[in-house]
């Protein structure tokens, strides 16, 4: 693991999207407010550009105490064996290499992994999972799809959190309502991982690694709720867990 001086604050690497990205203006926005969200909870946010060569990529992630896997476009289907799907949109396939890749090392070496929307999505194939490439393939699948021109705060929903789940110690909450801002989820999840949280419609909400330290995603945008704290006692436990892992 990493080390850094004593009293140093935890550093969370957070993925990020491409400058070219169709998306950007919305993705930027949400990118400056999972900073902001790491930055209260006592982390040090770097941001990890996409398109990175393997050797800086290894190079960041070898200095990072932890991982933060953001939102964005969709995983590509190739990535988790499907064919090419119609709703599918904003494929990146560099990023999508590089979020695999980090998702597998943090895995595979107990390194705290914080994942959002689409970061629920990528460790879930990053560890042998599928996706849903649009929720509508989902039966009965509802209030999910994410409307430009809508509040990134409404929250149309609510989630049921497992009991005894590390996202229900780092909630506080067995059940709250959250935003939804996307379209893809996650479909057969990976034996390595737990379901801990659903949706009335029974669409899986968020996962976790019970064999790792700290390695958890949810599928909605806990950033966007800044005002809401269990969303931000997610971050926290985050950052706990990254200082955890500096020693």
């Amino acid at each position: 693991m990493t080390a850094g001086p004593p009293g140093a604050l935890p550093l969370i690497g957070v993925t990020a999207h491409r400058a070219a990205d169709p998306d950007r203006a919305a993705l930027d926005a949400l990118l400056a407010l999972i900073l902001a969200a790491i930055e209260r909870a006592g982390g040090a946010p770097v941001v990890i550009p996409a398109g990175l060569a393997p050797s800086a990529l290894r190079a960041i992630y070898g200095r990072v105490d932890g991982v933060l896997l953001s939102g964005g476009g969709d995983v590509d289907p190739a990535c988790y064996g499907a064919p090419p799907h119609l709703g599918v949109v904003g494929v990146d396939r560099e990023r999508d290499a590089a979020e695999l890749t980090l998702a597998r090392w943090a895995v595979e070496g107990g390194r705290p992994l914080f994942g959002i929307c689409r970061g629920a999505q990528v460790l879930n194939v990053a560890l042998g999972g599928s996706l849903y490439a649009d929720v509508a393939d989902h039966p009965g699948a509802e209030r999910h799809a994410y409307s430009p021109g809508l509040p990134t705060d409404l929250r149309p929903h609510a989630v049921t959190v497992a009991p005894g789940s590390r996202l229900a110690q780092a909630l506080g909450a067995p059940l709250l309502l959250v935003n939804s801002l996307h379209h893809q989820a996650c479909r057969a999840v990976a034996p390595a991982l737990r379901v801990v949280a659903h949706a009335p419609d029974g669409l899986v909400e968020a996962v976790e690694a019970p064999a790792h330290p700290f390695a958890l995603a949810v599928q909605w945008h806990p950033e966007c709720l800044p005002n809401v704290p269990e969303m931000q006692r997610l971050f926290a436990a985050f950052v706990v867990a990254a200082g955890r892992a500096r020693g």
